[in-house]
């Protein structure tokens, strides 16, 4: 057998042994990760915050797309904008009503790729009793073996949505003209997954 062909055979099982390791369903490592949001405040700045109570997973095999998959359940009242009364106000029936409607959800319904690393990731976002569809823009960072002999992937996802589809309309005009909220809510998703074993 020729250096090359030893070469090429030693490759293939390589990869033959790798796909499996990589393949799978993967849980959400919330130490590693975070659900952020932020918003227009007064016409003039954005305010931030993030939601620290959720459980998500993702399904993965490096270029076989069809198969991803993802779904992720929050809790509303996790909210957290560094700032305690705004947060109540939040996650009041003026907003998420989270004493009524508690969760907020994700399911994935497809991924189209746009690049080696890119892709769109459409999915049906629930909401305030509101199922809506929305679609986010997706990178691939990939897969690694961390230092424990665990298998680790990770994305990050960005997306808009306007808030008022999703019956959350609360709001005051500015005598300057404007209003006190912005309705469109910028979404941006940093998550690392650990593969089951």
């Amino acid at each position: 057998m020729n250096r090359y062909l030893s070469s090429l055979v030693v490759t293939t099982l390589l990869l033959a042994l790798a796909g499996p390791v990589m393949a799978g369903s993967y849980a959400v490592d919330n130490s590693h990760s975070s659900i952020t949001f932020s918003i227009k405040h007064m016409v003039i700045s954005k305010t931030k915050g993030a939601f620290g109570d959720y459980t998500a997973s993702f399904t993965y095999e490096p270029g076989q797309i069809k198969s991803w998959s993802t779904e992720a359940t929050i809790q509303a009242a996790s909210i957290n904008t560094q700032d305690d009364k705004r947060d109540a106000h939040l996650r009041s029936a003026d907003f998420f009503d989270a004493e009524k409607y508690p969760t907020i959800t994700f399911v994935s319904t497809g991924v189209k790729a746009t690049g080696d690393d890119t892709a769109l990731l459409a999915g049906d976002l629930t909401m305030h009793g509101v199922t809506k569809p929305i679609t986010l823009e997706l990178t691939i960072h990939g897969v690694i073996t961390d230092p424990w002999g665990n298998t680790r992937g990770g994305f990050s996802a960005t997306g808009k949505i306007d808030r008022k589809e999703w019956g959350l309309t609360w709001n005051k005009s500015l005598d300057s003209g404007g209003l006190v909220v912005g309705n469109e809510v910028e979404i941006t998703l940093e998550i690392e997954g650990i593969l089951g074993k």
